[in-house]
C-alpha cells in the first residue's frame, strides 16, 4: 500500500515529533529545546516507572549511572537528592523507585516543560513526512518522527503461558501496586531482575510466593565499592554499565559497535549485561521464598480456577505446583511487530533483523525521519542503550544530527 500523497503545509508540520516521555524521550527533547529545534514531544512521564514496577523496588543502577541527560548535565540525580535532602552515594547505596520517579518528574517540569501529556493513538506515514493522532484527538504533522517507547510495548510472555485467560495468567509488567495478591498463592516465573523484585514485593503484601525458573542458581550482581586502588581503577575503569575497558567502549564509542557486524551486535547484546538481580535483593528472596531451580515447564493447564504448571528439573523428575495466579517476570524483547499504534503498512516497511529495527547510525530505520532509541536500538548500538544511562549518548547524537540536517 502506498504512503497517502497528501501535500502538508509547512506550517502544520513540527520537525520532530518524540513519541515517549521516560528518560530517553525526555533527555532528547531537553537537548532540542537547549538547540532550538522544533519540536513536540508526547506522553505521560515516567509513566513505565510509575505504573509497571513493583512499588518499594530499588533500581539496580548506582546513583551516578540513574540520571536523566540535558546539554550541561546540571540536574543529575545527585542534584535532586541534595535539593531534596535525600540519602545519595555515586554507588553502593540503593537508588528508591520512588526517589528515581520524583527525580524524573522534576526533571520533566524543569528541562521538558514543553511536554504534552497525551498518548499518540495513530502513527501513519505519508509522502511529505508522518501523520500522528493524538489520544485526544489532535491531528499532527511532522517531518521527523522519534519512537522512545522505552519497554512499554515489549514484554514477553513464553508460548506455554501465552492466550490463557488473563484472570490467572499475568504478566510482569501490569503491575506496579501487587497488593491484589495478598493471602493468594502465586507463581512467579523467571529468575532475572525484573522476577525477583517482583517475587520480594509480592512476599512484602502477604502473598505465598513461590518461583520457578530454567537457571541454575540465582546470580547477584555485586559492586565493587569506591575506593579502589589505582590499579584497579586503571585495569578496570567505573562506567555506568559495570567496570572494564568493554564496557568503556560500550558507553563512548557506541557507533563503533554499530560498525560492527550484525551477529556479533545480537549476540553481545544478547549475553552480556542480561537481567541479573541486584545485590541487595539477596537477602529478600534466599530462605525466605521457595525456588524451584533448573526447572523446564512442560505443561500449564487451569482447572477449577488453579493454575497447574507441570515442570521437570534437572534430574528429569516430572513435578507439579499449583497456583492461584500465575505471573511471567520473563523481561522485554523489542519487536517491531508489537508497536500496533504503528499503522501496518509503516510498520511492514521497517526493515527487520530478529523483528528488531535495523537503524542506520543515527538511529533512521529503513524509512527515511523515522527513528527508534532506547531498548528497541540496543541491537544497533549495544547494551548501553537497554539502560537510562544510555540516554546521554542518544540525545547528543540526535540532537546534533537534527540540528545539521534538517528534513
Amino acid at each position: 500500500m502506498k504512503a497517502p500523497t497528501t501535500q502538508i503545509h509547512r506550517a502544520h508540520t513540527t520537525d520532530v515529533a518524540i513519541i515517549g516521555a521516560g528518560p530517553y524521550g525526555l533527555s532528547l527533547a531537553a537537548h532540542l529545546r537547549k538547540a532550538g529545534v522544533r519540536h513536540r514531544i508526547f506522553g505521560r512521564p515516567m509513566q513505565v516507572w510509575q505504573e509497571q514496577m513493583p512499588k518499594g523496588m530499588c533500581l539496580k543502577s548506582d546513583g551516578f549511572a540513574s540520571s536523566l541527560f540535558d546539554p550541561e548535565d546540571s540536574f543529575t540525580l545527585e542534584h535532586y537528592c541534595r535539593e531534596e535532602n535525600l540519602p545519595y552515594q555515586h554507588s553502593g547505596l540503593p537508588v528508591p523507585l520512588e526517589t528515581f520517579v520524583n527525580y524524573g518528574l522534576e526533571f520533566q517540569k524543569r528541562m521538558v516543560p514543553q511536554l504534552e501529556m497525551t498518548d499518540i493513538a495513530t502513527l501513519e506515514q505519508t509522502r511529505d513526512g508522518f501523520v500522528l493522532c493524538s489520544a485526544d484527538g489532535e491531528t499532527i504533522y511532522a517531518n521527523r518522527v522519534v519512537l522512545a517507547v522505552g519497554i512499554a510495548h515489549f514484554s514477553y510472555t513464553p508460548p506455554l503461558l501465552q492466550g490463557l485467560p488473563q484472570t490467572s495468567v499475568t504478566h510482569s509488567s501490569q503491575y506496579g501496586d501487587v497488593s491484589c495478591f495478598r493471602d493468594r498463592t502465586v507463581v512467579v516465573v523467571g529468575a532475572g531482575a525484573s522476577a525477583i523484585d517482583l517475587a520480594s514485593a509480592l512476599a512484602d503484601e502477604g502473598a505465598h510466593v513461590q518461583l520457578i525458573g530454567r537457571r541454575e542458581k540465582l546470580a547477584f550482581y555485586t559492586p565493587d565499592l569506591e575506593p579502589r586502588p589505582l590499579k584497579q581503577r586503571v585495569l578496570r575503569p567505573r562506567t555506568g554499565l559495570g567496570l572494564g575497558w568493554k564496557y568503556v567502549l560500550c558507553m563512548e564509542a557506541p557507533v563503533l559497535f554499530h560498525a560492527m557486524p550484525r551477529k556479533f551486535r545480537h549476540r553481545v547484546v544478547r549475553r552480556h549485561l542480561g537481567p541479573v538481580p541486584a545485590w541487595f535483593m539477596r537477602d529478600k528472596i534466599e530462605n525466605r521464598i521457595p525456588l524451584h531451580l533448573s526447572a523446564h515447564m512442560t505443561d500449564v493447564q487451569i482447572t477449577d480456577n488453579k493454575v497447574h504448571i507441570a515442570y521437570k528439573q534437572k534430574d528429569g523428575e516430572a513435578r507439579e505446583l499449583v497456583a492461584d495466579h500465575v505471573i511471567a517476570a520473563t523481561g522485554y524483547r523489542p519487536s517491531v511487530s508489537s508497536l500496533r499504534f504503528v499503522a501496518a503498512p509503516l510498520r511492514d516497511a521497517i526493515a527487520t533483523a530478529e523483528d528488531t529495527p535495523v537503524l542506520n547510525r543515527h538511529f533512521e530505520t529503513s524509512v527515511p525521519g523515522l527513528h527508534m532509541i532506547g531498548l528497541a536500538s540496543a541491537n544497533s548500538f549495544g547494551p548501553a542503550s537497554r539502560f537510562a544511562v544510555g540516554a546521554r549518548f542518544t540525545a547528543r547524537h540526535l540532537c546534533r544530527h537534527f540540528k545539521m540536517r534538517p528534513r
